[in-house]
């Protein structure tokens, strides 16, 4: 079977900054992660096996010279002194653990040094879902040059419209060539004449060298739920802000807020690090209504809304985009990642609907014991981890059921 990761930098840039962050911050902390498939998949006989030997093969991917120099060119924000790390960096299989169950379901479990482990979790996610439609022979009759006419079509109606957008797609791609194909026919649109909107560039650092586009990307929620299970949740997103801030110095200014309810946020999002942040992402709840509840935000602090930008990210396709473009132009400045809808949206194929999420920490390896965590989204749907840890940690915030 082939390799289906080939290059380092075939990963999202947020796995890569937030690596930097917790070298920085946290650099002798330990993390255990979990896969979970919300849809319970039955996946084909022997899928672990052969997951399990994609993983092995990731041990021969290094970051290559040409990959460091164009990071070093694009991503002036990251310290040196990193790229030293990433050139020593090697992938381990004993990281790792895949099996399946008598009923065909998958369970994937990674622990180890946060700093290393942190590098694992969107690279498995793209072999999972890549690997499962190979498997099932459902990627044996892609048409990449219809898919490549409507991306195109896809990115005429989001620029006509004057949505700012990027590629987000990697971690449920149906395979690299779909997503490749994808970031092609947006760059090849966005360049053929003067629009109203934007192709900002890819979350994938790769595919940004390759078609000399911006990488795109800032933190992910893990960064946070791993904070607060070390130190609680109370607290975890004011420690989260300010270990940001020591390592990149107001840069990559989009904080993911939403790892534990907007109402604890809120309540750490102080005027100095509203002036901080370039703005937020959504990625869950009601995107009007989380909009309505930002902007209130940094009018009771005194900022005007609409010098911040607000990135929307929650499973948008074109025309969600395109509406919360024209709603929210009159409160901020918009902006959008989109994902599975770009690289995952074939006729008859069902894009998976996998994640896999951090869900215990200690600060040191000499600790004996692990911390539960969990993430407790605006989406009770997106929430992650034990049932009986998301209970205590809502009862520590004060959230009702």
């Amino acid at each position: 079977m082939k390799q289906i990761i080939n290059h380092f930098t075939d990963d999202d840039l947020y796995k890569l900054t937030m690596c930097c962050a917790v070298i920085d911050n946290f650099p002798r902390a330990q993390v255990k992660y979990t896969f979970k498939d919300r849809d319970n998949t039955v996946y084909p006989k022997g899928f672990a096996e052969k997951l399990t030997e994609q993983i092995i093969m990731l041990e021969s991917v290094v970051i290559t010279e040409e990959e460091v120099d164009f990071m070093k060119r694009k991503c002036y924000y990251i310290p040196n002194w990193f790229y030293t790390y990433l050139k020593g960096y090697r992938y381990s299989r004993k990281w790792v653990n895949a099996c399946q169950d008598e009923n065909g379901h998958l369970q994937v479990d990674f622990e180890g040094a946060w700093a290393d482990t942190i590098l694992l979790e969107v690279k498995i996610l793209a072999i999972i879902s890549e690997l499962y439609y190979m498997m099932t022979g459902e990627s044996d009759s892609l048409d990449y040059d219809a898919y490549y006419k409507k991306s195109y079509e896809k990115a005429e109606r989001l620029l006509e419209a004057g949505c700012v957008y990027s590629d987000f797609g990697t971690r449920r791609r149906v395979s690299f060539e779909a997503e490749d194909t994808v970031v092609k026919a947006m760059k090849d649109c966005y360049n053929s004449k003067t629009w109203k909107g934007r192709f900002v560039g890819t979350s994938n650092v790769y595919l940004a060298m390759k078609h000399d586009l911006i990488p795109v990307g800032t933190m992910a929620h893990e960064f946070v739920c791993a904070i607060g299970g070390m130190y609680g949740p109370q607290m975890a997103n004011h420690i989260a802000m300010e270990s940001w801030r020591n390592t990149f110095r107001g840069a990559l200014g989009t904080y993911l807020y939403d790892s534990f309810g907007w109402d604890i946020f809120s309540l750490n999002f102080s005027e100095d690090f509203a002036n901080l942040f370039k703005g937020l992402r959504v990625d869950s709840g009601e995107n009007h209504e989380q909009l309505q509840k930002i902007v209130k935000k940094y009018r009771s602090l005194g900022i005007d809304p609409l010098t911040k930008q607000v990135v929307f990210s929650n499973a948008l396709d074109t025309d969600s985009a395109i509406e919360i473009r024209n709603y929210a132009s009159q409160y901020c400045q918009p902006s959008f990642g989109i994902g599975t809808h770009f690289t995952n949206d074939f006729e008859g194929i069902k894009p998976m609907n996998i994640v896999i999420k951090l869900v215990a920490v200690k600060i040191t390896e000499s600790w004996t014991f692990y911390n539960d965590t969990c993430k407790i989204s605006e989406d009770k749907g997106k929430y992650t981890g034990k049932p009986d840890v998301i209970r205590r940690f809502m009862e520590a915030l004060n959230i009702k059921e």
